[in-house]
């Protein structure tokens, strides 16, 4: 190899590696920062004991199988959705029972939501509920990013 060919693949390389290294310091310092989900909260916040915490996991393993369904339903009603609106080219009836049938699950995956919060509430102390329900009301008030 020539000294002006090693020299050019010598350049590409650390422009290359300059690039990412730019790229990664840029989403470092620019990135959005990731906001904690409320079981992040829960478990950091809230100095659960080891009792606490072992009921609350069987809490979320329990409502993470039944999201993951009720989200699957979601996706199944947008698929049939999909395929009424390519059939029906109007808001016709099979546009209708899809949207129906999203509205539904949504609504399902809502409350079981809600029920799955209570029943984590349930699990605390006195002190624990009342920085629960401070982190649950600004979860519910937080603006959309």
């Amino acid at each position: 190899m020539t000294p002006a060919r090693r020299a050019i693949i010598v350049s590409i390389v650390i422009a290359f590696l300059a690039g990412l290294g730019g790229v990664g310091l840029g989403q470092l310092i620019f990135a959005p920062k990731h906001a904690p989900s409320l079981h992040e909260l829960l478990h950091h916040d809230l100095d659960l004991s080891a009792e606490q915490s072992r009921r609350i996991e069987v809490l979320e393993r329990d409502f993470a199988a039944r999201r993951q369904a009720l989200e699957l339903e979601m996706r199944a009603a947008n698929a049939e959705l999909a395929a009424a609106m390519r059939e029906e080219h109007v808001y016709g009836p099979r546009v209708t029972a899809a949207v129906e049938r999203f509205h539904h699950a949504m609504g399902e995956l809502q409350s079981e939501t809600m029920q799955h919060v209570f029943a984590m509430r349930e699990v605390l102390t006195p002190a624990q509920r009342t920085r629960f329900d401070d982190i649950v009301g600004s979860a519910l008030t937080a603006e959309q990013r």
